[in-house]
């Protein structure tokens, strides 16, 4: 026969875990990121960079993108607010965008600073986007670490094809959501075996 002590604990943890899982998933989303984070290799597609402004107080000022070899950065969609400066190899028609920095904005706590821009990556591969946020108060994060960092580099998968493919924000909520699934069925089976040993007391 259960032991109701034991089973109330055990589901409290299960909910515990759960929700921690969830917060995990929460995080993810406050990083610097750029979307799609998979796209068709050889292609022009419009890219969004969204960075967060993070600190209590203060407002993002300047953001420095590094462009990843093999990527090429076509045009960009106007940013009201924000000044732009290029830094390019080459000249007319060859110039290859290195950076790109954007200034004069005042992006506060808890909003993204938005850019957009079209551009292609030359072949199928992973590519990292160093990423450089300056607030107002001179403090300087630096977004160029692997996935696994505190503060990671945006990146994306360029893919011959996107059949089967999924960008990273879906992943997030598809896993957010088997999880609240599963711990929905298992929250409701400990509560049919612990009402099953009362009845049987």
């Amino acid at each position: 026969m259960p032991v109701p002590g034991r089973t109330s604990r055990f589901a409290v943890v299960v909910a515990v875990v759960a929700v921690g899982a969830l917060a995990a998933a929460a995080s993810a989303s406050a990083h610097a990121r750029l979307s799609p984070s998979v796209s068709l290799s050889g292609q022009l597609e419009l890219y969004s960079l969204a960075v967060p402004t993070e600190k209590e107080g203060v407002t993002t000022t300047q953001v420095v993108l590094t462009v990843p070899k093999g990527f090429s950065i076509d045009s960009f969609v106007p940013s009201p607010g924000w000044r732009r400066v290029e830094q390019s190899k080459g000249a007319g028609e060859n110039a290859v965008i290195q950076k790109v920095t954007w200034t004069g904005g005042h992006v506060p706590t808890d909003d993204d600073a938005l850019f957009q821009f079209l551009g292609e990556a030359g072949k199928a591969g992973s590519y990292a986007f160093q990423v450089q946020q300056t607030y107002s108060d001179g403090s300087i994060v630096n977004w160029s670490g692997p996935e696994s960092a505190e503060d990671p580099a945006p990146s994306i998968e360029a893919r011959t094809s996107l059949g089967g493919g999924g960008g990273g924000g879906s992943s997030t909520l598809a896993i957010a959501a088997l999880v609240v699934g599963a711990v929905g069925l298992l929250l409701a089976g400990i509560a049919l075996v612990a009402r099953g040993g009362r009845e049987l007391a």
